[in-house]
């Protein structure tokens, strides 16, 4: 028997571990293209964490990329995140609800990824 699946929502991947690795093998299984942006962003917090002598700076990197692969390893939550981005950005409509949908979309990807 086959399991029941959520449509558009069905993850691609499980959520994984929020730790550097776990979140770079997660985008480059679901968004391949974005490895060399998350590779520059630690790097990036690396450096500053290490110039401040704060943690702050990696776990804004392990928020941001958490959320990001929250969003993208649902095919459908994605595609209409950037749906409403278009919406926002084309400024041809009021684009309070898209925002709003937005932050919404935001908010369930930080609690799935448990933020």
């Amino acid at each position: 028997m086959s399991a029941q699946t959520d449509g558009p929502y069905e993850p691609l991947i499980p959520m994984p571990e929020l730790t550097p690795d776990a979140l770079r093998a997660a985008v480059a299984r679901i968004a391949p293209s974005r490895v060399p942006a998350l590779t520059q962003h630690l790097f990036e917090a690396t450096t500053n964490a290490q110039q401040t002598q704060s943690l702050a700076p990696l776990r804004a990197f392990v928020h941001s990329w958490a959320v990001f692969v929250a969003i993208e390893r649902h095919p459908g939550r994605s595609a209409r995140l950037r749906e409403l981005e278009r919406i926002v950005d084309a400024g041809e409509q009021d684009p309070a609800a898209a925002i709003e949908e937005i932050r919404a979309i935001r908010e369930a990807a930080e609690a799935e990824a448990g933020l």
